[in-house]
């Protein structure tokens, strides 16, 4: 099965999902004249000056330990918290784990087709991210936006059977398949590390170690999309930027065999032995398939966490979630792909994680193994908290009253509680498993999902250059965007509930 699958994959990602993903961010880039490079320069207004405007480094301190606040802040999830929940779903084993196995099957060269395809993919982030906002829908119960894909199908493209479509591929790739992964993740590193602690023999405390970990991924999940924000804001920076010092420090250790890596690198995806052994294919698609599971645009998880900003306008959310690509793909990605080049260790028979490890070990000894372990629970953990949200989402449009006129109460609120109760059984159960099945699983449903969004974001691209020209010539005028739902015709304005 697991060989009639991978077989699928390859002609999945081969001829349907690479070709879409390229003609489509083609399309959009030329659409809104490259906006993902040319709006770089709004990341650090959105991030610090409007941040400050909003008081959310406060927010998110003050909810970290534990301060008291007013009704609004506790209701509230400010630009930078949906953007760090969509950064942790994005920063995780793809970053350590996928990187490790993109270079271990394709070679050096594969880390090039990541990068090339994180430039051009940033685009469909920054379109779905600004239709999630657009389409957005508020739960006045619990005081919290939500939104996604499956609402801007509902409500811009008036296609609610594609949006169940869509909700379900995503229950079951979001919520179901991508903890598999993690899990196993975390479960190997951290069982391994104690194990050889204690004296034990490696591997024996796997299933203690995934008890643990489905004990708190419970606890978060059970708390609300609100604990989960304040868990992302506060974890993700941390994990991110200790990463990026150590392998900073690395790679300033081998700081003249720098340029011979990035040499490397160039050469190896277009290098005439990968042509000769009819391996260039497989290169190239390493890179896209283990760069699109680490990134994740356009495959339509990180609109779920951008919908629950509280911003002023759609395009804000949009750039900042395209930021997050580069983030992930080209500074994040690329520090572990230097690390285990400059090891020399892809040459070996490591995979994944255990090559990840390896390297680090090879460089800074214990404390490097000792560090990545670490790591790889907090990037891995942070994302599973991440994706059950995004699975959430999507229950709720499939089951709420918001979405369906025949939805009830009660069916959402038990729908909620089985997927709860599901994902602590799929973080147990993933710990168990092997890395390359749960890669299996998760690249045909990364793919099924994918096609489906990308048929939205072509369907709906018209109704984003609407918004991003309003907000162009807001800032033009000097002056922090304000959204009104006028600039749109006025045929589309019944379909925007949050927006006056």
């Amino acid at each position: 099965m697991i060989d009639f699958l991978n077989q699928f994959n390859d002609i999945l990602w081969g001829y349907v999902v690479m070709t879409m993903m390229v003609l489509i961010s083609l399309y959009c880039t030329i659409r809104y004249k490259g906006v993902q490079f040319t709006m770089l320069k709004e990341v650090k207004h959105l991030l610090v000056h409007v941040s400050k405007k909003t008081n959310a480094i406060k927010d998110v301190t003050e909810t970290a330990i534990g301060s008291t606040m007013d009704d609004k802040s506790k209701k509230d999830i400010s630009p930078f918290r949906a953007f760090a929940v969509g950064l942790s779903s994005r920063v995780g084993t793809g970053n350590l784990a996928g990187v490790a196995s993109a270079i271990f099957v394709g070679g050096p060269g594969a880390v090039f087709w990541m990068w090339i395809m994180a430039l051009l993919v940033a685009v469909l982030a920054f379109v779905e991210c600004t239709l999630a906002q657009l389409y957005k829908r508020r739960d006045e119960e619990n005081a919290v936006y939500f939104g996604g894909p499956a609402y801007y199908m509902q409500y811009g493209m008036h296609k609610r059977w594609l949006g169940i479509i869509f909700g379900i591929l995503t229950i079951f790739s979001a919520s179901i398949t991508i903890p598999l992964i993690q899990s196993k993740t975390i479960a190997d590193a951290v069982a391994a590390t104690i194990d050889v602690a204690m004296g034990n023999e490696v591997g024996s405390s796997v299933a203690v170690v995934g008890a643990i970990v489905t004990v708190f991924t419970l606890f978060i999940v059970f708390g609300g999309i609100r604990r989960i924000s304040r868990f992302a804001a506060v974890v993700v920076p941390i994990m991110a930027i200790g990463y990026l010092i150590l392998s900073f420090y690395i790679i300033l250790m081998h700081i003249t065999e720098f340029p011979n890596v990035i040499k490397l690198i160039v050469t190896d995806a277009f290098g005439a032995q990968q042509v000769a052994g009819g391996a260039l294919g497989l290169t190239i698609m390493q890179g896209v398939k283990r760069g699109a599971f680490s990134n994740e645009a356009g495959q339509g998880t990180s609109p779920n966490a951008a919908a629950i900003a509280e911003t002023s306008h759609p395009v804000k959310q949009g750039i900042l979630q395209a930021f997050g690509v580069f983030c992930d793909t080209l500074i994040i990605c690329s520090c572990t792909a230097f690390i285990i080049i400059l090891s020399g260790l892809y040459k070996g028979n490591l995979d994944g994680i255990l090559l990840t490890q390896a390297a680090l070990e090879q460089e800074l000894g214990p404390v490097g193994h000792y560090f990545l372990t670490i790591a790889i629970f907090l990037f891995a953990y942070s994302t599973i908290i991440a994706v059950y949200f995004y699975g959430e989402t999507n229950m709720r449009f499939i089951f709420g009253k918001k979405a369906n006129p025949n939805g009830k109460d009660k069916d959402e609120k038990a729908a909620i509680f089985a997927l709860r109760v599901a994902t602590g059984i799929v973080v147990f159960s993933g710990a168990i498993m092997t890395l390359q099945e749960c890669f299996t699983i998760v690249d045909l449903s990364m793919g099924l999902v994918m096609i489906s969004n990308l048929i939205a974001i072509v369907w709906l691209a018209p109704v984003v250059s609407i918004l991003y020209k309003d907000y162009k010539a807001q800032r033009k005028q000097h002056v922090d965007p304000v959204f009104k739902k006028t600039v749109l015709p006025e045929e589309m304005q019944k379909d925007v509930q949050c927006w006056e």
